[in-house]
């Protein structure tokens, strides 16, 4: 019998180990090696239903304020940036199924989320600390980085290992509709497992690094990113910090790596000499975007 056991889990250590070699992907930009076994077409059909699910529930501001206009605004302006760079290094492929949406929930949470295929919500108790546009690409290229690096489909794969042995996502669906949901949801702190599961440092690292790439290739200084974090920081009450630092590295951690890393994403900004990092709250703080490269992007 110890026998029998013990092959067994060779063989399942074997497979473990199998599907990790064969189901692989690369991180666009960064070609960090992630496990991803859900297909992409699949996560965005959950992102779209669980975007759709979540604003019937909490609408967005209607009609548009100037702050919802200026989320909107700097959004496409990220977004577009995202786009342009696919295209022009034959990675358009990556995105392919994204709709970029950006809508504002009136909500006094301090929070804001990306949903795969490019459906964001940002809730309007964020916006005093972002001040200005500036600040506000610094939390939307975040988010973007998010769903341009797949994080969400490298944490609902293992999770599906993990929870469901390794069922498919299509199979899950199927089989365990409810739990399957339940995963997905908990990756933006929605739902009946609120805060169950989140992403890793290494995804918060990356996420941060490359947003601070896309909103300076849309024109945003990427400086700004430093006084937004610190300011973020100071905002947490007692001992609970806000829901969009709830599950990221500290605030001295990120903002050392945010330091460390600025001399690269300030390559990417035509306005590093002349434009200021903080400007009024009017949807302005940009200067001419640089026309996207074929970068050598360096994220350690």
């Amino acid at each position: 019998m110890k026998t029998i056991i013990k092959h067994n889990s060779k063989l399942i250590v074997l497979l473990f180990i199998s599907m990790l070699l064969y189901s692989c992907s690369t991180v666009p930009i960064t070609g960090r090696k992630q496990f991803n076994v859900v297909p992409n077409s699949q996560m965005i059909q959950l992102g779209a239903e669980g975007y759709a699910s979540f604003l019937s529930s909490n609408p967005a501001i209607n009609p548009p304020t100037v702050q919802s206009i200026e989320v909107s605004t700097v959004g496409q302006n990220i977004s577009r940036a995202v786009t342009q760079y696919m295209n022009l290094n034959n990675l358009s492929h990556l995105i392919e199924g994204y709709n970029w949406e950006f809508n504002t929930v009136q909500s006094n949470e301090i929070n804001a989320w990306c949903m795969p295929g490019g459906k964001i919500v940002v809730y309007t108790g964020i916006l005093p600390i972002t001040e200005d546009a500036a600040g506000l690409a610094v939390v939307i290229g975040h988010e973007v980085a998010h769903a341009v690096a797949r994080h969400s489909n490298e944490r609902m794969s293992q999770q599906l290992a993990i929870q469901l042995g390794g069922m498919t996502l299509a199979t899950a669906m199927q089989q365990k509709p409810q739990q399957t949901q339940n995963i997905f949801l908990s990756l933006y702190g929605i739902g009946s497992q609120l805060g169950a599961m989140a992403y890793s440092r290494k995804q918060e690292y990356e996420a941060d690094k490359l947003g601070l790439i896309f909103m300076a290739m849309a024109g945003y200084n990427p400086q700004r990113a430093v006084s937004f974090w610190t300011k973020m920081a100071n905002s947490s009450t007692g001992t609970k910090p806000p829901e969009f630092l709830s599950t990221h590295p500290s605030d001295a951690k990120r903002i050392s790596e945010i330091q460390k890393f600025l001399p690269e994403a300030m390559k990417y900004y035509t306005g590093s000499s002349t434009q200021p990092t903080s400007t009024p709250n009017t949807g302005t703080g940009t200067a001419t975007p640089k026309p996207p490269q074929k970068y050598n992007i360096k994220i350690k």
